[in-house]
This record gives C-alpha cells, structure tokens and sequence, in this order.
C-alpha cells in the first residue's frame, strides 16, 4: 500500500507543477476564468499531496520528497513550456484528473480490503472531489 500510496504523492506533486504550468501559459478570452480555476486546482493539490504524505508518515513510512523521486514515480506526464489555449488546458487537465481519480479509486479500495478505513475516508473524499472537477471541466468543454 505504501508504494502505491508513495506513487499517488508523486503525482500530486506532479500535478501541482504542471497545474502552474497551464496557469501561468493560459491564453484565450476566457483566460481569467480559466487562470484562476487552475489556480484553484494547484490549491487543492497542496492539500491533497500534503494530506497522503502525512497519511505515510503516520504509517510510519517516508513518502518521496524530491522532484528526482516524483519523476521517477509519477504516471503524470510533465509539459513542454508554452501557450495552451483555454480549451487545450481544460482537456489536458480533465485527462489527468480522470487517470488520478481511478488510481485513487483503485488505492481506497485496496485500503478498504486491507482495513484501513483512516485511509478510504481519505480517498473517498479526494475521488469525491475529482468527480465535481471532472464534471465542472466536461461542462466548460461544451
């Protein structure tokens, strides 16, 4: 549980950088709404990436805490620096959080058949998040 617990912080971590990436290389009319509701994801990104790697230590565990050992651990892939148009943004975004939402899925149902209910309470509530991020996304792309 820890590896894949482990892998989930990295990319957290991941994420968050490649959330200012898009935040910060934004273009198009709607750039404020689309700026500050990446914003809004990289915020709650920190609280996640922090929230499982406390969830590690109190495992009595070390979660990874290099951008070397995020790299080698993530399944997130990092972006080339440049403009993304709002659209191009959105549908980035929304491909990540729905792979993020199944592995966090798939990490709460392992907690679960390990017994581990600190742990899916966790879980549920970040793939509860994940869930209104995805439908917010797939209704801006409309």
């Amino acid at each position: 549980m820890i590896k894949n617990l482990n892998v989930y912080v990295a990319d957290l971590g991941v994420t968050y950088i490649k959330l200012h990436n898009l935040h910060w290389n934004v273009t198009g009319f709607a750039f404020k709404q689309v700026h500050e509701f990446l914003e809004a994801l990289y915020d709650d990104r920190t609280e996640k990436f922090d929230e499982v790697a406390e969830a590690i230590k109190m495992r009595e565990e070390f979660p990874p805490a290099s951008l070397k050992e995020f790299l080698e651990l993530t399944q997130i892939e990092e972006l080339p620096v440049k403009d993304y148009t709002n659209k191009e943004a959105i549908e980035i975004v929304l491909k990540d959080v729905e792979k993020t939402r199944e592995f966090a899925t798939e990490l709460r149902n392992k907690a679960d058949e390990a017994g581990d209910f600190t742990l899916v309470a966790m879980l549920e509530d970040h793939v509860a998040g994940y869930d209104k991020e995805i439908w917010f996304m797939k209704s801006m792309l409309k």
